[in-house]
């Protein structure tokens, strides 16, 4: 068992000064959130990711879930760890009190989200997609479908799946095949889907499935999807559940981690069909998946973020611990914490942990504006700066936490390579993070076409032009470490810029900005990442320089910015290298030389 310590300082330090939760708390529906209640919630969240859901993690990883006689048997543990989450309704957290939720922001539990993702990844992944079926129910489901069903999977008495994928079709939505056929006032839904996270368990006493379905007269293409709330038990007027729908797990796949979560096929329709019921309208499918996927993506870049900062803890405390030779300019033997190159591993993940964290609770924050903000003109401005900022979290989050748990092994040597420490768990898990919920080229994708080149980079030069005011006024800055912060994010601005620019005026063949797709990502990442982190140091410095704080948190943030600053941010012109120069030589190379 590897221990896990919720980072709560630099949590509510990111929450304060950077997300803004004071401005969050002021808007209407969030009152609650005082800064006592959060501090309350993120305490308890803490103590149930390390005393609840971390021990538990290797040995789910150990054990797996498993299909026995047509059940889906989870880990040891985990029915005990789900009920801690309903006695505290944990599920419900960012819904409404009508739903019987807490009513707090989507801020707060993104904090949650990511401590209990560090702590046991495969085990939050249930919760997780629950909470995005209560979205999508909330925002295109009936009256009669909300009375229905979101009381008890904001209760987390149910669960709630995402079932997307089918064999053969993968991401290509279009190409789906599992059919809808009206029979008075529902549907009856036959076919089967691969890769449905939690698509079966025991855990709760229901578990509705959101499935995308083509009715019989559809137009092709992923014009012609359907969305579908497909009960394991049908669900009786009174509310309580009934019998047993036409819908069974089949399968569970065997995967490289996470694997205490089953991902289940699932088979729709073997004796007749699945009883289903149309969300919304025929054919607005995918608009309406979109709303949990967006969800999802935000909590997979949460993933990321928790799979590294769980690595950095593990690595760092086993590096205090490690005996192996005297370090350089060491008078004795002492620790590999002390060797240069260690220590250079541990910033680079320090630091990312920390960009990462600023990043992705930033952009919680802008979603939480463009929920509940009054004002228009506010709430769309928020709007389109959370819809910029969701690929950048989701692709570059999870491309960094599989990057920075691989360092964490790479620190413990050959102890790193063996399961016995639980490093290899943490690489293996993260791994899928870039994969699910949309690979890093879909998000890339996402950013080119629907964010930038749709309305003709406006958002990301706006946003850009913040991270040029803020490295203006550092590089003036008389703190050497806040100049050189500034001047090396000045520079990434200005790449920044350059890379939009040049994929604006280099889109009449369309293969040039897919190609250029996943480095522009990974720039935009690193430069906003390192805007985070200089916002972070400027404050630092102000409140060193007032004594307030503590001393030694303080420094730490600013001179970790430093080191992110001249470590992570010059990788930008090489990224931009790449695009502008690099995406003619992509398909360069006929495919039968490959």
């Amino acid at each position: 068992m590897t221990a896990y310590t919720p980072p709560l300082r630099d949590m509510e330090f990111v929450l304060t000064h950077l997300a803004g939760l004071d401005e969050v708390a002021a808007l209407p529906g969030y009152e609650e959130a005082s800064p006592e209640l959060v501090h309350s919630v993120l305490e308890e969240a803490g103590r149930i990711a390390a005393e609840v859901l971390a021990p538990i993690n290797q040995q789910g990883d150990r054990q797996g879930a498993k299909l026995v006689d047509g059940v889906v048997r989870v880990p040891e543990g985990w029915d005990k760890a789900y009920g801690t989450l309903m006695d505290g309704a944990w599920v419900g957290l960012p819904f409404a009190a009508e739903w019987g939720g807490l009513g707090l922001p989507g801020l707060v539990n993104a904090a949650v989200s990511e401590m209990w993702q560090a702590a046991n990844m495969a085990f939050t992944l249930c919760p997780m997609l629950t909470q995005g079926a209560v979205n999508a129910i909330l925002e295109c489901g009936s009256a009669e479908q909300k009375a229905t069903y979101l009381p008890k999977l904001v209760t987390g008495e149910w669960a709630g799946t995402m079932n997307i994928t089918e064999s053969g079709a993968g991401s290509d939505l279009g190409a789906i095949r599992t059919k809808a056929v009206k029979a008075g006032d529902h549907y009856l839904i036959s076919g089967q889907k691969i890769f449905i996270t939690y698509g079966d368990h025991e855990m709760t006493e229901n578990v509705i499935h959101l499935a995308l379905a083509r009715t019989p007269d559809a137009p092709p293409g992923v014009k012609g999807i359907s969305l579908f709330i497909v009960p394991k038990f049908l669900v009786e007027e009174d509310g309580s559940v009934g019998m047993r729908n036409d819908v069974a797990c089949v399968s569970l796949e065997h995967k490289l981690g996470i694997h205490g979560s089953p991902t289940a096929v699932m088979s729709f329709g073997d004796h007749g069909g699945a009883v289903g019921y149309l969300v919304g309208e025929e054919n607005r499918g995918l608009e309406y998946m979109f709303v949990m996927m967006n969800h999802a993506r935000l909590n997979v870049g949460l993933q990321g973020l928790g799979i590294a900062e769980r690595a950095y803890q593990q690595a760092r405390d086993y590096a205090r611990e490690r005996i192996q030779g005297k370090p350089v300019g060491a008078a004795a033997v002492t620790p590999i914490i002390d060797h240069p190159d260690v220590r250079r591993m541990l910033m680079t993940i320090k630091s990312h942990v920390e960009a990462m964290r600023a990043l992705a609770y930033v952009a919680a924050a802008a979603l939480d504006k463009a929920h509940a903000e009054p004002d228009a003109a506010l709430r769309e401005g928020a709007k389109r700066h959370a819809e910029f900022l969701n690929p950048i979290v989701k692709g570059w989050c999870t491309e960094t936490g599989v990057e920075m748990a691989s360092l964490g092994v790479q620190i413990h040597g050959g102890m790193g390579y063996v399961e016995e420490t639980g490093a290899a768990q943490h690489l293996r898990d993260a791994r899928i993070t870039s994969i699910y919920e949309g690979t890093t080229a879909i998000q890339a994708n996402d950013l080119v076409n629907r964010k930038i080149l749709r309305d003709q980079g406006t958002t990301a030069y706006a946003v850009l032009a913040d991270v040029s005011t803020l490295a203006a006024e550092l590089s003036a800055a008389k703190d050497h470490a806040l100049a050189a912060i500034g001047q090396s994010l000045a520079e990434g601005a200005c790449y920044a810029k350059e890379a939009v620019y040049w994929l604006l005026h280099n889109n009449t063949d369309p293969r040039l900005p897919a190609a250029a797709g996943v480095p522009l990502l990974k720039l935009l990442g690193i430069v906003l990442g390192g805007y985070q982190m200089a916002r972070a140091a400027a404050i630092a410095r102000s409140q060193l320089d007032e004594s307030q704080g503590d001393a030694g948190f303080l420094e730490a943030k600013l001179n970790t910015a430093w080191f992110y600053a001249e470590h992570v941010l010059p990788q930008v012109p090489g990224l931009l290298t790449s695009i502008t120069r690099g995406a003619r030589t992509v398909m360069s190379v006929p495919a039968d030389q490959l």
